[in-house]
């Protein structure tokens, strides 16, 4: 099994691809307390550069002071969420099929994290329960190079944290798979000449990936 030429580093976000979406927690959690469907999802884009949930993965705002501004933000909404209600939802399960395909691809070229995450939980992936985080550090431990939103003082979709990366792992944009869950964070991925993979699902990822760089998974 040979990688397709050109192919020298494959990146990938966490949240929504390495485990489950948190948005399928956010769900859960509005069906459970009566709220509109994806209403946590609409407090977080408006002003999406400025607004807590920004500030917290620039880690411009610590844990008690988003907890203060999303419920803030969520009552202009109509209804009021604590921010630390938000927070528990963050981490998602583990995608086995996934992880091996992560180290397929690391047995035959770079591997890196680009990850929007919060300083809260134990670690890169936000885990609450200390057996999760420690799953989910090992994973972490798989790549060549991570780059975590809450430490860069950056975040997805700045240009400039896609470039940190290529320069960390010492390779062109243009020889890079990119991997996300969030239209808007391949944007300036694929503008820089990426090849991107929107990730729907998890066969379709599998199947995308295999496309992109010519290994089985």
């Amino acid at each position: 099994m040979s990688i397709n030429p050109g192919v020298q580093a494959v990146l990938w976000d966490f949240g929504g691809v390495v485990t489950t979406s948190p948005f399928d927690a956010f769900n859960r959690y509005e069906r459970e307390h009566g709220l509109p469907e994806n209403f946590l999802r609409g407090v977080n884009a408006v002003n999406p550069d400025e607004n807590a949930w920004a500030k917290l993965e620039r880690s411009e705002l610590d844990a008690d002071a988003f907890d203060r501004l999303f419920e803030q933000e969520s009552a202009a909404r109509g209804r009021a969420v604590r921010g630390r209600d938000v927070l528990a939802l963050l981490s998602g399960d583990v995608r086995p099929r996934v992880v091996e395909a992560l180290n397929i691809c690391k047995a035959h070229v770079r591997v890196g994290c680009i990850t929007n995450n919060a300083p809260t939980g134990r670690g890169a992936g936000m885990a609450g329960d200390p057996v999760k985080a420690e799953q989910i550090a090992g994973i972490f431990a798989l790549f060549d190079h991570v780059i975590e939103s809450s430490k860069a003082g950056l975040r997805k979709p700045d240009p400039r944290i896609y470039r940190m990366m290529c320069d960390a792992l010492g390779v062109e944009p243009s020889a890079c798979v990119y991997l996300d869950d969030l239209g808007v964070n391949l944007k300036p991925a694929r503008e820089m000449g990426m090849t991107t993979i929107k990730v729907v699902s998890e066969a379709q990822l599998l199947a995308d990936l295999s496309r992109a760089t010519g290994l089985t998974f």
